[in-house]
């Protein structure tokens, strides 16, 4: 008996035990990055939910002061003549654009305004547009993170390409399915005095990075809305083209 437990104890050969080592290291580092993996994932969506609730509050903020301001510019005031007795009712609507151009800033310090709406029913998508104030690139990373940022062009609803860029976070948020948006397809952009435009597309392409010729204001005297996210690997830019409805 003494002699086969001393022959089993011969098999574990150093080269052996120095193997077990290396297994148990490769084996707690593949548990400990895939925990730090696991880590990642959570926070990163953390970090997306939180950027929706914030960009859902700016576009309830918006909404709140815009309908409060049409309320206020729709009052119906009565004149009374006195010599005459008389009423007469006088409409003080205005097309004046309201007040909630109000520049805040983010948690970095970057500052911005609120300038549209933009609703794509097809796709459930419905954000504010918020423009910054220096238009450089740390900035616009900082506010792609809140909502869709105006990127070049024509203010919204006038003449021109109103230009808007946003995140794809592959999944519903911000502008994740943009990229599925087919030609027919309708985007509405609401301004600031609450005029709606209705935009057809009647493109959907994929671009370099680099490539900005689709931000081209010569439009032939069109209203036109463009719309550009990454693609899923984030490796091309997809453009989306809409011209408005008449």
């Amino acid at each position: 008996m003494n002699q086969i437990l001393v022959t089993k104890k011969l098999y574990i050969t150093p080269e052996l035990k120095r193997k077990k080592k290396v297994y148990k290291f490769n084996f707690f580092l593949s548990v400990f990055l895939i925990c730090i993996l696991i880590s990642f994932c959570i926070y990163a969506e953390y970090d997306r939910n939180k950027s929706e609730e914030v960009s859902q509050k700016i576009l309830a903020d918006l909404q709140e002061t815009t309908d409060t301001t049409v309320a206020k510019n729709n009052v119906m005031i009565v004149v009374l003549d006195e010599e005459e007795q008389s009423a007469e009712i006088v409409d003080t609507q205005s097309t004046v654009q309201t007040s909630a151009t109000t520049t805040k800033k983010t948690s970095q310090g970057y500052e911005y305004s609120t300038i549209a709406t933009i609703n794509i029913p097809k796709i459930n998508v419905q954000y504010a547009i918020i423009d910054g104030k220096t238009d450089s690139e740390e900035e616009t990373e900082a506010l792609l993170k809140i909502s869709p940022v105006k990127f070049w062009g024509a203010n919204p609803n006038e003449v021109g390409n109103f230009c808007i860029v946003g995140h794809n976070y592959r999944n519903t948020k911000f502008f994740s399915k943009v990229p599925t948006l087919q030609v027919g397809d309708i985007i509405e952009i609401t301004d600031l005095s609450n005029n709606k435009v209705s935009y057809r597309v009647y493109n959907n392409y994929q671009v370099d990075p680099k490539d900005v010729s689709c931000t081209t204001q010569l439009t032939n005297g069109n209203k036109e809305v463009t719309l550009i996210t990454c693609t899923d690997d984030s490796k091309m830019r997809v453009v989306v083209k809409a011209r408005e409805v008449k």
